[in-house]
């Protein structure tokens, strides 16, 4: 071996500390732990002198295993890849950051086996608390870790699961995206949605939607889903001889980017023949077009009040169980200014 290739370094421990400082370990963990107070002030001295001089960095995490805190946060995604789990997971690790906590997260990839191992893999984390973005294949895993820490749902409702949630006002959003298309005009509005699959936001929006058409006689409405056949279902629709001009209505990032795409496969002028709106604002609306009209969530705010909700939890709130609906944001764009108007 080369004389200039680096030895390991020894790892220092706190008995080095000790040993360099002429005192007890015990004198060391009271140091660096929250029991310093008890030491005189030459005995503090002469361990801060001895940890600069060897280097020593406490061992955090068995720290906060002593105290039974680990200052960690648990956080299950349901598809890490969506834009919207992205921004609300930036939200809760701003607010984790700000109160001194760390953020561990766990993507599910909507698979049931996964969020099996995940759910064990955060509780051998000892993470101190959880917020949930899930369906929740696995209920008794999710009920039996709720009764060992506290638990905070985001986005989407869990059946029988007494928790709080975070999450978008998705009435009001359906209610504030129909009331923006028929002053624009339209008055056949055809709901653009991923297929439903338990997911309680998903399930909200479309009630709400078939409602408030159902309340309205100037307004005429359709559900259409993503999938291999959205593409003649659209066809279908435009086709089809209607109340007034159509506008489609977009339930979230992934419909609009199939919808979008759908449109163009069908040589539709973009967006003349047909209007549209979108739930979610992403940063490729603005590009397609004359842009994307949007109703954005306000995804930051809904992060920070679920880590905000465990953090009272966490400090000993026993109340019932609350729920958080943030209203929407309407961005209008080129895409719902048809020739109609």
């Amino acid at each position: 071996m080369s004389s200039s290739t680096a030895l390991p370094r020894h790892r220092v421990t706190m008995l080095d500390v000790a040993q360099r400082a002429g005192v007890s370990k015990a004198s060391v963990s009271r140091f660096i732990g929250d029991d310093r107070a008890l030491l005189s002030d030459a005995i503090a001295l002469r361990i801060e002198k001895a940890i600069d001089e060897l280097g020593y960095r406490p061992n955090q995490m068995a720290r906060g295993l002593k105290r039974g805190r680990t200052r960690l946060i648990g956080m299950l995604m349901a598809d890490i890849r969506n834009p919207y789990s992205i921004a609300v997971m930036h939200g809760v690790e701003t607010a984790c950051r700000r109160h001194g906590y760390s953020l561990v997260v766990c993507n599910t990839d909507r698979d049931g086996e996964q969020e099996r191992h995940q759910l064990a893999a955060l509780r051998s984390y000892n993470i101190e608390g959880l917020i949930v973005n899930t369906l929740g294949k696995h209920m008794d895993e999710l009920r039996e870790l709720q009764g060992e820490r506290p638990m905070v749902l985001v986005d989407r409702k869990l059946e029988d699961f007494h928790s709080d949630i975070a999450g978008l006002d998705n009435a009001g959003a359906m209610r504030m995206g129909l009331v923006h298309l028929k002053a624009r005009g339209y008055r056949d509005v055809a709901l653009v949605s991923e297929p439903q699959d338990g997911t309680s936001s998903r399930n909200e929006r479309i009630s709400a939607f078939d409602s408030l058409v159902a309340q309205d006689r100037e307004l005429r409405g359709t559900l259409l889903q993503t999938g291999d056949e959205l593409h003649s279902r659209l066809r279908e629709y435009l086709d089809a001889p209607g109340p007034g001009p159509k506008a489609l209505f977009c339930a979230n990032g992934l419909a609009t980017l199939a919808a979008t795409q759908a449109l163009r496969a069908l040589n539709c002028n973009l967006f003349e023949d047909v209007g549209l709106i979108a739930l979610d604002d992403l940063d490729w609306y603005p590009l397609v077009g004359g842009g994307i009209t949007a109703l954005a969530q306000p995804t930051h705010a809904i992060g920070v009040r679920a880590f905000e909700c465990l953090l009272e939890r966490l400090r000993g709130d026993t109340g019932p169980a609350q729920r958080f609906d943030f209203a929407a944001e309407l961005i209008v764009r080129g895409s719902t200014l048809g020739k109609h108007r």
